[in-house]
C-alpha cells in the first residue's frame, strides 16, 4: 500500500486540547497532518506550539464544519487524504444543557457534512471518532466495559456523542464510505512534556484539573467541589483521569489499525482510560502533593448531569490495540500545573 494519500491525515478540531496533542503524535510517526478548526474554543497560536515540538507546521484551514460549502471546497482541494480523526465538537456538559440546539447543530452537523464529502471520494476512509464515556451514563457495573449498555444520556453533549456513534455505525452498515473506530475517552488531563501545548479553556473552565490549576494560579478565589455526599470513598465523584499524551498515542495506534486493515469489523469501539478511578478530592491531593501548595476549596451542591463514578475497563484496548497508559495521575496533574505556570508567567 504505497499510496501517498495514506500518510495524509485530516484532524478536525486539531488546535484543541486533545487534537493538538494528537497532531504532534501523528507528525512524530511520519504522517502529514491537515487541521480543520473553527477557533471557537482554541487559538491559532497552538500551531506555533506544535511546530516547536515537531519542527513541522501542519496545514491549517479555518473552517466551520457546519458550513457545507466550505467543507465541500476543502475536500475538492484535498481529495488525497488517507484518513480522518474527528475531534471538532462543543464539549461542555453544563453549557449543552443551556444550549441544546447549538450542540446538536454543531456536533452532529459537522459529522454529517464530513461523511457527505467522504462519500464522494469513492473509497473507504479510515475514520477515528472522538467519543466519550458519557455514552454509558451511570453504568450498572464498574469498571465499564465496551459492552456496557448505552444509557439515556445525562446531557445533550453526551447525547451528541451517542447519536454521533449511531450515525457512523449506520453509515458503515449501508455503504463503504468509512471504516470507523469510536474511541470512548474517560477524563483527559495534563500537558505535553515540552510545555509547548496544553489545555487552554476559553472562559471559565468546565473541567476539574484546569479549574484546580487556575485557582492555584490566582484566577479564582477557590475551587468548588460539586457535592460530597455521593456513595464513594470520600463522598466526591470518581473519574478515570488519563494523561492527554497517552490518549493521543491511542489515536495513532487506532489509525494504523485501520490503515493496515487489522480491524475485526468496519465499526469498532474502544474505551480509553487508565482503569483506575480517582475521586475529586484525590485529584486535589495529587495537586497539593506534586506542587507543594495547598488549594483553597469549598463544597458546593451537586451539579446536574454528573454521574457518581466512571472508570474504564481497558482490557480490550490493551489486548486488541496493544495500547495502554504509561503516565500516572501525579505526572498528569504535575504537567498541567507546570503548563499553567508557563502560560501565566508564574
Amino acid at each position: 500500500m504505497s499510496h501517498s494519500y495514506l500518510k495524509k491525515i485530516l484532524v478536525t478540531g486539531g488546535l484543541g486540547f486533545i487534537g493538538s496533542h494528537t497532531v504532534v503524535e501523528l507528525q512524530q510517526q511520519g504522517f502529514e497532518v491537515i487541521i480543520i478548526d473553527d477557533l471557537s474554543n482554541s487559538s491559532k497560536e497552538v500551531l506555533n506550539g506544535i511546530t516547536a515540538i515537531t519542527q513541522q507546521t501542519p496545514t491549517f484551514a479555518q473552517i466551520d464544519l457546519k458550513d457545507k460549502q466550505a467543507v465541500s471546497a476543502f475536500f475538492s482541494n484535498h481529495s488525497d487524504i488517507g484518513g480522518i480523526i474527528h475531534f471538532a465538537a462543543y464539549k461542555a456538559v453544563g453549557e449543552s444543557v443551556e444550549k441544546p440546539l447549538q450542540y446538536y447543530d454543531n456536533n452532529l452537523g459537522g459529522i454529517v457534512n464530513l461523511l457527505l464529502e467522504a462519500e464522494k471520494l469513492n473509497r473507504s476512509l479510515p475514520f477515528i471518532f472522538s467519543s466519550s464515556c458519557t455514552v454509558y451514563g451511570q453504568a450498572d457495573a464498574l469498571p465499564i466495559t465496551e459492552d456496557a449498555p448505552i444509557k439515556k444520556a445525562n446531557s445533550p453533549y453526551g447525547n451528541t456523542k451517542q447519536i454521533g456513534e449511531e450515525i457512523l455505525f449506520d453509515v458503515t452498515q449501508s455503504k463503504d464510505i468509512v471504516n470507523v473506530i469510536s474511541l470512548r475517552y474517560f477524563n483527559p488531563i495534563g500537558a505535553h512534556p515540552s510545555l509547548e501545548i496544553g489545555e487552554l479553556p476559553i472562559g471559565k473552565p468546565q473541567n476539574l484539573v484546569p479549574f484546580i490549576t487556575q485557582t492555584a494560579a490566582g484566577l479564582h478565589d477557590k475551587l468548588t467541589i460539586f457535592g460530597d455526599d455521593y456513595p464513594t470513598t470520600d463522598g466526591t465523584c470518581v473519574r478515570d483521569y488519563i494523561h492527554v499524551v497517552d490518549l493521543s498515542k491511542a489515536h495513532v495506534v487506532a489509525l494504523q489499525r485501520l490503515l493496515n486493515q487489522k480491524q475485526t469489523s468496519n465499526y469498532e469501539v474502544f474505551n480509553l482510560g487508565t482503569g483506575t478511578g480517582s475521586s475529586v478530592l484525590e485529584v486535589v491531593q495529587s495537586f497539593e502533593r506534586t506542587s507543594g501548595r495547598s488549594l483553597a476549596y469549598e463544597i458546593g451542591p451537586r451539579r446536574t448531569g454528573d454521574v457518581i463514578a466512571a472508570y474504564a475497563d481497558t482490557l480490550k484496548a490493551n489486548n486488541e490495540l496493544g495500547w495502554k497508559t504509561e503516565k500516572t495521575l501525579d505526572e498528569a496533574v504535575d504537567s498541567a500545573w507546570k503548563w499553567e505556570q508557563k502560560i501565566r508567567g508564574i
